[in-house]
Formats: C-alpha cells, structure tokens, sequence
C-alpha cells in the first residue's frame, strides 16, 4: 500500500512539476511585437486622452526634484501583455533619479489596456512613452 501511495504521489508531483515548467516556457517563448505590426493596437481603457488623464491625476511630483526645481522628460518602455497587464517595464531615457522613479511607478500601476491583437488573437506588444514633469 506505501508503495502504491508513494508512486501514486511521484506521479502527481512529476506531473505537476511538467505542467508548471511547460506554461513558464510558453511564456518565454511569447514574442513581443511592435506597435506598427499589429492588426490592432492595444487601447488603455478610454483611449488616449483618458490615458493623459490619468497621469496627470496620478503623478506625485517628487519633493526632492520640486524643491531643486528640476524638470525634464523620462521615457519608459514596457510590454502591454497578451492579458492587458503591463510588464517588463524600465527607464531608457533618464532626467533626474526621483522623476524616472515616478514615472516607472506610474507606468506599472496603470489600469488593464485592452491588449493588441494579431488575426484575432492577443499579442504581448512592446510601447515606449514619455512621462513629463513641469513645474
């Protein structure tokens, strides 16, 4: 019976273990597109202006950078995943440490986009934009 039970619990756990690395690798394996190759491109919830909306609303300038009165343009790219999430997100064109925090803060925090597609399927698709701070 012990043996029975032991492979019985090797077999689920072998299986699981399959499983788990199977859905890691086919998310590894996602391409990412570019904005212009889509059939449809993704859409934050309410377009664009909502989108503008809703950075000006959420950015906290940073009290480090109000008080040395520093302003500039922080670029961030990131990935709009085949769910809508945002991930893979990093600074490529820096102004000053706080600012380029803030504007990755508010990058990854925003709202499920309505994902790209691809002959009716959703594609995971990369974006760059710049995030402003003016005093």
């Amino acid at each position: 019976m012990k043996k029975v039970l032991f492979m019985a619990l090797t077999a689920l756990f072998c299986f699981s273990t399959a499983s788990a690395q199977k859905t890691v690798i086919a998310q590894k394996d996602q391409k990412v597109y570019e904005y212009d190759k889509l059939e449809k491109q993704p859409e934050f919830p309410g377009g664009t202006n909502a989108l503008f909306s809703y950075l000006q609303k959420n950015v906290k300038y940073p009290a480090d950078a109000q008080k040395q009165k520093i302003e500039g343009n922080v670029v961030v790219s990131f990935v709009i995943e085949a769910d809508g999430s945002v991930g893979e997100a990093k600074v490529i064109k820096e102004a000053f440490p706080s600012l380029d925090a803030e504007a990755l803060r508010i990058v990854t925090a925003v709202p499920r986009w309505k994902p790209g597609t691809i002959n009716g399927q959703p594609v995971r698709v990369k974006f760059a934009f710049p995030v402003s701070f003016r005093l």
